[in-house]
């Protein structure tokens, strides 16, 4: 059972202004969210953020929501670890 990835458009527009390097390699993971959406390494976000979801893609994160009732993950930041949680 597979569930639905949704990219917000503030984590879209992050994403395009990255490394051509970096982002196949944060396409990868999002797509493996599908299949498992908190995978070895996730870890549940704290503070302002919670409830939500962080998956680590070297030096960038990609933050997101799970929604189990309707089988949805929303990204709604991707970003480098310094600047992504502010």
């Amino acid at each position: 059972m597979s569930y639905q990835v949704l990219i917000d458009s503030r984590a879209a527009r992050n994403l395009a202004k990255m490394p051509k390097a970096a982002v196949e390699r944060i396409d990868e993971t999002i797509a493996q969210l599908s299949q498992d959406p908190r995978p070895r390494g996730a870890k549940m976000l704290r503070g302002r953020l919670k409830p939500g979801w962080r998956i680590r893609v070297g030096t960038y994160r990609v933050l997101y929501r799970v929604d189990d009732a309707r089988r949805e993950v929303l990204v709604f930041d991707i970003g480098h670890r310094r600047d992504v949680y502010r």
